[in-house]
């Protein structure tokens, strides 16, 4: 293949494991976010990666959606929205900054590791300190939001977040879809704005379309195989996955980024 066929075939491949985390096994997604930064760019990769997103969201809305808990987002939304004002101040000040160390992944990864020791030792904790906790949701929404504008990668400290409240596989995902398909089509028209500001480095352009477009048919088969697979894992094994791949995916944006 020729060097941009191999991208597009790449692109093909990750639209295939968003469509598998949307429907099947939270987490798969996160992998995603510095393969398509090695392949496109970081800027780039994250304009691609978001319109990806958007659509492996309608397949979970549409198959999950009855089993949300509103409660659990409406409680998150506004400390969300203040993550989503300092990533965007962040994502501004970046692009107009050279730097050998990506200090935004790094940050997220160390924010990820942090939710996974609360996780683990919330039987030996404050309460004040876990998820649940009025302190625990406001750090958890800044650091979703804050994590999702700068990189796409709100699905670890959400996974951990909806983990802590012993949600069901359904509840996982129905409460999920709802919470990502806003805020993915809210990111859109930020990014847009943040690519007509330094149009020199976009981050998200035409080519992300097209791009989304040609993987299409390899997030369906994933969106559908995630479908066909959630109601044959058990409910222990579903958590024990989300958190190791939770864990996974923390360390890996932590090693990338030094």
């Amino acid at each position: 293949m020729q060097p941009e066929s191999w991208r597009w075939a790449l692109a093909a491949v990750a639209g295939g494991l968003i469509g598998l985390s949307k429907t099947g096994v939270p987490g798969l997604a996160t992998p995603v976010v510095p393969f398509l930064a090695a392949v496109f760019g970081s800027r780039p990769s994250v304009g691609i990666m978001v319109l990806m997103l958007i659509c492996g969201d309608c397949f979970a809305v549409a198959w999950y959606r009855r089993h949300a808990q509103w409660s659990r987002l409406l409680k998150l939304l506004p400390w969300v929205l203040t993550g989503m004002g300092v990533g965007a101040a962040a994502l501004a000040l970046t692009g107009r900054l050279q730097s050998s160390t990506d200090w935004l992944g790094l940050l997220i990864g160390l924010l990820v590791v942090a939710m996974v020791v609360l996780h683990v030792l919330q039987q030996r904790v404050p309460e004040h300190l876990t998820p649940r906790s009025p302190a625990g949701t406001a750090l958890t929404g800044v650091a979703a939001g804050f994590a999702t504008t700068t990189a796409n990668a709100a699905g670890p400290v959400m996974s951990l977040y909806f983990l802590a409240h012993r949600l069901t596989k359904e509840q996982f995902l129905g409460t999920g879809a709802w919470y990502y398909l806003t805020l993915n089509v809210a990111k859109v028209p930020l990014y847009i704005a943040l690519t007509a500001m330094n149009p020199r480095d976009p981050v998200i352009t035409l080519r992300s379309l097209w791009l989304v477009l040609a993987a299409a048919p390899a997030l369906i088969t994933g969106a559908l195989a995630g479908r066909w697979i959630l109601p044959r894992m058990p409910q222990k094994g579903f958590d024990a996955v989300v958190l190791i791949l939770a864990t996974g995916s923390a360390l890996y944006l932590i090693a990338k980024s030094l």
